[in-house]
């Protein structure tokens, strides 16, 4: 699976394998609406996925981009979140993997995946919503310690498979695919996200919606 992504990000992105997009930072930083999220949530920590080679495309597609950028909105609800954890387990803090994620890179992942077994984890740009990403009003996110070392989830980031799924935990805890504390772990993230109003999805552990998809198309707009 991630060596035939690989495979073909090597013909799509090769170009821009190594610079991403030299302009991310400074569209983001001047796109109404957006903010530094970890100007907004204490205690957040970031490590953007696609800001390296570690994700399922195995390519840089951000580039320079370092920081999470997401609606005010949402930063202000992840806040609330971070709050939640903070009185449940303050040795814990949250880590974001991917923000707001830009059309153009949305182009770029879909060209990679379309007609693969991983279309399905994808949006596709081209439709009336394509991903909440690409509007800033979703994060991809997990917990981690003081040292910033992410818990153990049972899968790591942008795996792609049922022990991902949150739909399929119950049994996959039964047969022992799924230990009680990667589930409590799971757990206690979906909780804290869904006190501060945020919307889990049923195929990734990691990834939570401030909107729905009606809603976040009619209050935001794409980021290009």
């Amino acid at each position: 699976m991630r060596s035939l992504a690989a495979a073909l990000v090597l013909s799509l992105l090769a170009p821009h394998a190594q610079a991403g997009d030299p302009g991310i930072e400074v569209r983001l930083q001047k796109t109404p609406g957006l903010v530094d999220a970890a100007k907004v949530v204490p205690g957040l920590r970031v490590e953007l996925k696609y800001s390296t080679t570690d994700n399922f495309l195995h390519a840089d597609v951000y580039g320079s981009l370092e920081r999470c950028y997401l609606q005010r909105d949402a930063a202000e609800m992840l806040a609330a979140a971070a709050a939640q954890l903070a009185k449940l387990r303050p040795d814990l803090r949250l880590l974001a993997y991917d923000c707001v994620r830009p059309v153009s890179v949305q182009r770029r992942m879909w060209k990679v995946v379309k007609g693969t077994p991983q279309q399905p984890y994808v949006a596709d740009p081209n439709t009336r919503t394509g991903s909440i990403h690409n509007y800033g009003c979703a994060v991809d996110l997990t917990l981690a310690d003081a040292q910033g070392k992410p818990l153990d989830m049972g899968t790591p980031f942008d795996y792609f498979g049922q022990a991902a799924q949150p739909r399929h935990e119950a049994g996959l805890v039964q047969s022992g695919k799924l230990s009680t504390e990667q589930l409590a772990n799971r757990l206690l993230l979906r909780l804290i996200m869904a006190r501060a109003g945020f919307q889990p999805i049923a195929s990734e552990w990691w990834h939570f919606n401030c909107a729905p998809n009606s809603v976040a198309r009619k209050k935001y707009k794409k980021v290009p």
